[in-house]
């Protein structure tokens, strides 16, 4: 019996103690986030017309700039209201995918009212997209959709753990089916995930295979830098890479983590086996297909070259700098070599105002030429060195693949 001096308050908390031992503790509740104000994030108006808004009332000076062109476009001023509200409304902007910021009397920020981030090595930017074509195929539309994986594997070539964006189509997981494979690569001043955020390869495929335009394929997105691991904020623990990695080749124009061939030899001994050995796959080059813009269209070239047969699908988008970047291949007797195998489809795209590939490109045209080598060749006016043209160069190369 308890002593009638305790006080019962002491005696409900300690029965209140004891029927609360051994539960779990509730999880604590916090607030919700306020909302974010009416008078912030970009409004789309039914002409293509877009409003930029900010709140920035203790600001002295804002500008907007967009862009399908990674940090790109002109700055615009806004004007400020006397709710602390800056605005300007331009357009009509052309059906796109852009990318947009702010300047902040001198800070360059991405919308704080507009959560769709999209961002291309370093930088950021908020995401603005305007519909009609070609940026319908960029949306997510009201159509199956195919999952994307973030792949670790082991790479004996770079003597460390990898990663990779795998696509497998709608309908993989339940069908048993055995697909064809496209080896999908990025550019240098980008990372695996490059044709995921800026390229928007997903709604592409998706898009394009819910239209019956391209064949259900699975989609291989490697990381191109071989010294290291992963995009930023998923690099490993580091091992040293082989030295020929990271030394440079005097008076060859270039450094040789995309001369040496490192990353083309972890492309054919670690990650098409990984590949082949881990998901349904047929596996034979009339199912295999390979394309990459600018780093990557060079890599495309260095490893169809080196690896002739290997490939029955090949797109080069917008590779500069492709002979100064390969000084050790015999690109007369290899193309040669690379005729014989007879690939089922070449496709070599440009913007004209690409200066860092147009040139080099049409040194490759007149190389196929020369060995005739079929090709499909697409070039965009006005267009440069950027996404605006590498989404639709795989928009049109994905629909001839594996037919």
């Amino acid at each position: 019996m308890f002593d009638k001096k305790v006080p019962a308050l002491f005696v409900i908390l300690l029965f209140s103690g004891l029927a609360a031992f051994g539960q779990q503790a509730a999880a604590p509740v916090f607030p919700p986030p306020p909302p974010a104000p009416p008078e912030c994030g970009p409004v789309l108006l039914p002409d293509n017309h877009v409003t930029f808004r900010l709140l920035a009332p203790k600001a002295a000076d804002v500008t907007v700039r967009w862009s399908v062109q990674v940090d790109g476009g002109t700055p615009t001023a806004m004007t400020k209201g006397s709710d602390g509200v800056w605005t300007v409304t331009v357009g009509p902007l052309d059906p796109e995918f852009y990318g947009y910021t702010f300047n902040v009397d001198g800070m360059r920020i991405v919308d704080p009212c507009h959560p769709e981030v999209k961002r291309d090595g370093t930088l950021l930017e908020s995401m603005l997209m305007v519909p009609g074509d070609p940026a319908n195929l960029y949306a997510t539309q009201d159509v199956p959709h195919g999952t994307l994986a973030q792949v670790w594997y082991h790479s004996a070539t770079a003597n460390m753990q990898r990663r990779m964006q795998v696509y497998t189509p709608a309908g993989y997981e339940d069908s048993g089916g055995k697909y064809p494979v496209l080896y999908l690569l990025h550019g240098g001043g980008g990372d695996e995930l490059e044709w995921v955020n800026q390229g928007r390869a997903l709604q592409i495929l998706d898009n394009l295979i819910a239209q019956g335009k391209a064949k259900p394929m699975i989609v291989v997105m490697p990381y191109g830098h071989i010294e290291k691991s992963a995009a930023l904020g998923a690099i490993v623990a580091p091992t040293p890479a082989p030295a020929e990695a990271y030394v440079f080749r005097p008076g060859k124009g270039g450094p040789s983590r995309v001369a040496s061939g490192q990353y083309e030899k972890s492309l054919v001994n670690d990650i098409v086996p990984y590949v082949e050995k881990h998901y349904r796959v047929i596996a034979d080059p009339e199912h295999r297909a390979i394309a990459g813009l600018s780093m990557g269209g060079l890599n495309t070239l260095r490893t169809t070259l080196t690896n002739p047969g290997m490939f029955d699908y090949i797109g080069v988008f917008s590779a500069g700098l492709w002979s100064q970047m390969a000084p050790d291949l015999d690109f007369d007797k290899q193309f040669a070599v690379l005729k014989k195998s007879n690939p089922k489809f070449y496709y070599v795209g440009v913007g004209t105002a690409d200066k860092l590939a147009f040139d080099r490109t049409q040194d490759l045209r007149a190389e196929l030429t020369k060995q005739g080598i079929p090709y499909e060749y697409r070039e965009l006016p006005n267009i440069g060195h950027w996404w605006g043209a590498w989404r639709i160069f795989l928009s049109e190369y994905a629909p001839h693949l594996f037919r």
